[in-house]
């Protein structure tokens, strides 16, 4: 078994994008919009300050406390937001702009990211990004989370080729998009997609020589579910009792495998490191 190691990975990243912004006259600077007081978002977004710093780019966080008492109170929350954005894509000082997500129950996540500026969208989450993701555009934005789980791998010289995929999870950061990838990399790799709610599902996950799993259900992925040698990856997080754990109950199931990501350090650092290279990506 060998650690597919994404904190090691996004170390060198971000030496590169520190040397790249070291030398551009105007640097980048990423606006975030965290809405509400979701502990697991505060986290993630304080971790991605942090990385701008420690890379020379500039970042501001737009914290928006969320009290709805009603449907008219909710109306006038979600154009707050989207005046917020547009105010930001006007911005020429500002260019790249994130929205923390998910966004608390009742706003419509749709609208909202539909009106950040396609060039300015650093999560590739906006249909014309996506559009040129699905057409395979080598100038398309990808949504860091799936960029990072293929430059892992790319790393680790894990080809994708004549490999069966396995895809646990369908969402709009990692499911839709990594599986897109995959079939617009023209890898010839045979791609399966399930949910956490497909029936017999250790059918298919044991059939995998690559399983990733996205859900958001904690410890999903049983010993029993992979096959020997299989490559699994771990993008899916979830809060048990004030603990982070995976879709993978990775002690069990590591002595398995031939490569895994680590509970800790696996696609979460990718995920940031990613984002960042978007946004440098986006002022060129």
């Amino acid at each position: 078994m060998k650690l597919l190691d994404g904190a090691k990975v996004s170390k060198k990243i971000y030496a590169d994008i520190a040397k790249k912004v070291s030398m551009m006259k105007i640097k980048p600077f990423l606006a975030v919009i965290l809405v509400g007081n979701d502990p697991a978002s505060q986290l993630y977004v304080s971790i991605k300050e942090r990385k701008c710093l420690d890379v020379g780019i500039g970042i501001q966080i737009f914290n928006l406390q969320f009290s709805i008492y009603n449907q008219f109170s909710i109306y006038n929350f979600q154009n707050k937001i989207i005046n917020l954005i547009k105010k930001l894509n006007n911005d020429k000082k500002v260019t790249g702009i994130i929205v923390q997500l998910p966004l608390p129950k009742g706003l419509d996540t749709n609208k909202i990211i539909e009106t950040i500026d396609p060039k300015k969208d650093v999560d590739g989450l906006h249909p014309k990004n996506i559009g040129k993701l699905l057409i395979g555009d080598k100038n398309a934005i990808a949504p860091p989370t799936a960029e990072g789980i293929l430059e892992l791998l790319k790393h680790y010289k894990i080809t994708l080729t004549a490999k069966h995929i396995v895809m646990v999870g369908y969402g709009k950061l990692v499911g839709k998009p990594l599986a897109n990838m995959v079939v617009v990399a023209n890898s010839d790799a045979t791609l399966t997609i399930c949910n956490k709610s497909t029936k017999n599902l250790s059918y298919y996950t044991r059939q995998a020589d690559i399983l990733i799993s996205a859900t958001g259900v904690p410890h999903l992925i049983k010993k029993n579910m992979i096959k020997k040698n299989a490559i699994v990856i771990d993008a899916g997080t979830s809060t048990v009792g004030g603990k982070i754990l995976g879709d993978v109950d990775f002690e069990r199931v590591e002595n398995k495998t031939s490569y895994i990501t680590p509970p800790r350090g696996g696609v979460g650092p990718m995920t940031v490191a990613m984002l960042l290279s978007n946004l440098v990506n986006l002022k060129d």
